[in-house]
């Protein structure tokens, strides 16, 4: 969207497109009242002199004041400089050309309407069957039709330029405007309230907080995790701290390790499968003894009794 779209005064007169059709009905209601008195090319010039050539001049000479509304406008030293820029663009010979283009087209229409008269006579008897209040009438709705024509045909040329045409448009003389557009109506220093750009709004903290924390809380944060340290094929790997590498004396590690073995001798399989709940738990004990040792404890000699008494 360009910078200059934002000036209300430009869509207001651009909707005014709204309201041909209105008025070239109005043209078709005069046009349909009583019976032609005058040949249909003096009837057709009549009203196209009456529509076209007011506002054509003003469009060719002095341009239609675009900051203004029914019967009031802007003063020229309320203007600001970028509303003197759009001035200048409508000043440009674009704007003439456009102007001339759009009165062939409406002498072209009229002519349209004034042949499709006849179908509405029947739609407006109860209206005076007065050829000349007909031609007034027709006569008035064509210059509307024209000025609804030819400030909307106008306004869209100029929102058509591009922004850096805009920017680098020189603003027009203020001391010029008056000389150089059609000021009509009671002029004001404002009509419609300025054009505010919209903006963020404030973070208010909360009560018992201070207001760098409140705008550190409404922004979201993310907390780093941890580095995972990934899962290598050596899960049984020593660790660093192992006891080969501890200050510990080697009796005591070979004595750890001593403590560490089991002697399985003294355990007997059972014979059978067959063995009762009873004998399994006689055993048990002894099977412990034998096989879990206390660390604290000595490792048990591989000498057997016999030996020693020998």
């Amino acid at each position: 969207m360009r910078s200059f779209w934002s000036d209300p005064y430009l869509w207001i007169h651009l909707t005014g497109l709204a309201a041909v059709p209105l008025f070239v009905e109005g043209c078709l209601v005069g046009f349909a009242l009583g019976d032609p008195l005058l040949p249909v090319w003096l009837e057709l010039l009549l009203v196209a002199a009456v529509g076209i050539v007011p506002i054509f001049w003003m469009q060719w000479r002095r341009p239609f004041y675009i900051f203004s509304l029914v019967t009031v406008c802007l003063k020229p030293a309320a203007l600001t400089d970028d509303q003197r820029r759009l001035l200048t663009l409508f000043k440009s010979s674009r704007n003439r050309v456009l102007a001339v283009l759009a009165a062939i087209a409406l002498i072209v229409v009229l002519w349209k309407v004034y042949a499709l008269a006849p179908i509405a006579a029947s739609s407006v008897s109860f209206l005076p069957a007065s050829r000349w209040l007909g031609l007034l009438i027709a006569a008035v709705a064509f210059l509307a039709c024209n000025l609804f024509v030819q400030v909307p045909l106008s306004v869209s040329s100029v929102m058509l330029s591009s922004e850096s045409a805009f920017t680098q448009t020189v603003p027009y003389p203020q001391e010029q405007i008056r000389q150089s557009f059609s000021l009509l109506g009671l002029q004001l220093s404002r009509i419609l309230p300025p054009v505010v750009p919209a903006t963020k709004p404030a973070i208010v903290p909360q009560e018992g907080l201070s207001a760098a924390a409140a705008t550190a809380g409404s922004i979201e944060t993310t907390v780093a995790s941890p580095p995972v340290k990934p899962l290598t094929d050596d899960l049984w790997a020593e660790p660093a701290g192992s006891l080969e590498d501890s200050p510990i004396a080697s009796d005591d590690q070979a004595s750890m390790r001593g403590a560490s073995t089991v002697d399985h001798s003294d355990v007997e399989a059972p014979e059978t499968l067959t063995a009762t709940d009873e004998s399994l738990t006689s055993e048990a004990p002894s099977i412990a003894d034998t096989s879990i040792k206390d660390p604290s404890v000595e490792p048990a000699s591989s000498e057997t009794e016999d030996d020693r008494i020998v």
